[in-house]
């Protein structure tokens, strides 16, 4: 337990107290995605279906799996809750393209969190997990898409390091209404976001 500013020994007589620093969330445990994860990240999956992000249709039974020769655990990077009983979250991180010249990429295709494990952070901690990821395979840039009309997805990306570098106008339409692909990116061998 820690003691306010103006209880503390020491403490300038006639100086106003500074506030205690808040509490903060604690750090989630990130790891790679196993096989007998599938069945609990398709029901996340479903479960945050929103047309802010998803270009596909809303999912209906019967369910395509979660995994399959395109889409490996080891794509994947999962956020559990505190005691590890419970996936939180994920992001999907990939090479863009088989293409050699194209190899120094990745790029994230997926960033999901539960609605019970939202505001704490979990999101930007999945996607500086990636960033970290994508430097341990030798990438030296990460790039991703993201709606143009998911503000709060394009402001945390935009936190990040990530620059708008295209935009697709009207590249879907979805409910009945043209809406943008934002391509964004940034390099991963240059100073950190602050």
């Amino acid at each position: 337990m820690t003691t306010p500013d103006s209880a503390r020994p020491g403490h300038p007589p006639g100086t106003a107290p500074t506030a205690p620093t808040p509490p903060t969330s604690p750090v989630p445990r990130i790891r790679r995605a196993r096989a007998e994860d599938a069945e609990e990240l398709s029901r996340l999956d479903r479960a945050v279906w929103s047309p802010l992000h998803a270009v596909q249709p809303e999912p209906h039974a019967p369910y395509d799996p979660f995994f399959d020769s395109a889409h490996r655990p080891a794509d994947y990077l999962v956020a559990e809750n505190a005691d590890g009983t419970r996936i939180a979250g994920y992001i999907r991180l990939v090479p863009p393209t088989a293409l050699p010249c194209n190899a120094h990429v990745r790029q994230i295709q997926g960033l999901a969190v539960a609605d019970w494990a939202r505001r704490c952070g979990l999101a930007r901690a999945l996607l500086r997990a990636a960033c970290d990821e994508a430097r341990r395979q030798g990438a030296t840039r990460i790039t991703l898409r993201v709606l143009g009309h998911n503000t709060p997805a394009r402001g945390l990306y935009a936190s990040e390091g990530f620059a708008v570098e295209g935009v697709l106008p009207g590249e879907f339409h979805l409910r009945g209404v043209a809406v943008d692909d934002v391509c964004m990116g940034r390099r991963l061998d240059g100073p950190e976001p602050v």
